[in-house]
């Protein structure tokens, strides 16, 4: 049986999932957060991806709040929302879930705003679909 432990469930769609693995931990035995913000800027990605049509880049990151430790062995989940879509960039809220392995139990881990702006081939800016 699965235990959210947040009053609050996940907001958004799944977009990542991962395993929290041992190569990715600080000297503490707990995941190293630069890990986590690239996982999350890649369900970032997937997003902005589909909701442009091609290619993106990221060029901002904001309201980003740590609440907890992942410890190894956690199934990570990065959900996102669109939250704004500007003519050539898009703003979504990518929220961190894990799964623990020895409990089942879910809890929040981290949440941040990212704005990504949808580019042409040539590396310009270009409008959103």
């Amino acid at each position: 049986m699965t235990v959210i432990t947040s009053t609050v469930a996940p907001f958004g769609e799944l977009t990542l999932q991962t395993l929290a693995m041992p190569a990715d931990t600080n000297s503490h035995g707990d995941i190293f957060g630069g890990w986590l913000l690239s996982q999350m800027d890649l369900a970032g990605s997937v997003l902005a991806r589909r909701l442009s049509n091609g290619r993106v880049a990221t060029v901002a990151i904001s309201e980003m709040t740590f609440l907890r430790p992942v410890p190894v062995g956690a199934v990570v989940k990065c959900y996102t929302s669109l939250l704004e879509t500007g003519r050539t960039s898009m703003r979504i809220n990518i929220e961190v879930w894990i799964e623990l392995e020895s409990s089942g139990e879910w809890a929040k881990v981290t949440e941040g705003d990212f704005v990504y702006v949808a580019i042409s081939a040539e590396g310009k800016t270009r409008a959103v679909r």
